[in-house]
């Protein structure tokens, strides 16, 4: 029997046992199978080889290698009771495209005793690293296999991220693409007062809220912070020339500033090109317009800062009295 077979699912007089297959890829506890097919059955499967064991208390109601969606079965029942996906596997599931690949990340609750990676897993399947959490509520979990909401996943894929730069790129992603809102994570924060990362995902979650959309951007809002610049409006739509949309990187209308931050796509001919041909239009409407590569504000944030600061004089800005 393949718990992931096609044709929409078993028959309508299939018994429990083809039920529960169907339903979780064919990865089963022992003591479901057991208390499906009877401890008989499931010794007789396993003796004859047409089950494998996959781990303690973990079987596969077949005999092939384990594709993605029965990793995933095998990761949150090996986790035990109570245990769900989360972090970067259950945002990638959400739809959040982009993360890095890892180990599948596995919420328990607080209470339960397991080491931090699983052991005595088979070769064909990923790492898996447990988390424990005090706030696994009702809603927090949704899908098959059960996984965290996509706030509750980026807020902990951010929480677990090896540097604060990775962490950052996973909130721009999922807002980015849309696939959760600024509001949506500031609630999942509030709930975690104890979070790693807080104070940089709260500020992160604002830079977003603001209209940063790329991590490039969350360095210029923070350098403008840390430089004691005024804060710019982000994403601005502007109509070009020809009645094209665009959008401004950071804009400042007061003094009708304009700073382009350009990725490494830029040095393309083409794009190269057409932001010249962008950069002369701006500057024909009568704006002041920057432009740096987005290397140079993590690697001489001085120079930027003080390119900035003297445009933004020329055009009448006053710096506040310290």
């Amino acid at each position: 029997m393949r718990g992931n077979g096609g044709g929409g699912g078993p028959r309508r007089d299939a018994d429990l046992l083809e039920w529960i297959g169907f339903e979780q890829c064919g990865v089963l506890t022992v003591a479901q199978a057991v208390a499906a097919a009877g401890r008989g059955v499931v010794r007789g499967h396993l003796r004859l080889g047409r089950w494998r064991r996959i781990c303690r208390g973990v079987l596969l109601t077949e005999n092939g290698r384990l594709g993605w969606d029965q990793q995933l079965w095998v990761a949150v029942l090996a986790a035990g009771p109570g245990a769900l996906l989360g972090g970067v596997t259950a945002a990638t599931l959400g739809g959040v495209r982009g993360l890095r690949a890892g180990p599948v990340d596995v919420l328990i609750p607080a209470h339960r005793t397991v080491t931090r990676r699983l052991t005595g897993l088979p070769l064909d399947m990923p790492g898996v690293r447990v988390h424990r959490s005090t706030l696994l509520t009702p809603g927090t979990r949704l899908g098959r296999p059960p996984r965290t909401t996509v706030a509750r996943a980026v807020v902990d894929a951010a929480s677990w991220a090896r540097t604060d730069d990775e962490a950052r790129v996973v909130l721009a992603a999922a807002c980015q693409q849309r696939r959760v809102l600024p509001s949506q994570l500031h609630e999942v924060v509030a709930a975690h007062p104890r979070s790693p990362r807080r104070a940089l995902i709260r500020a992160t979650i604002s830079d977003l809220d603001g209209g940063a959309q790329a991590l490039s951007e969350l360095d210029f809002v923070a350098l403008c912070r840390r430089y004691g610049l005024p804060s710019p409006d982000l994403q601005q739509h502007r109509t070009d020339a020809r009645g094209r949309h665009r959008y401004l990187d950071a804009y400042w209308r007061q003094w009708r500033l304009h700073v382009e931050v350009d990725g490494a796509h830029h040095m393309d001919v083409r794009h190269w090109a057409a932001d010249m041909l962008r950069q002369n239009e701006v500057w024909i409407s009568g704006d002041r317009i920057l432009r740096f590569p987005s290397w140079l504000l993590r690697g001489r944030p001085d120079e930027v800062a003080a390119q900035i600061r003297a445009a933004l004089t020329a055009a009448g800005w006053r710096e506040p009295p310290s």
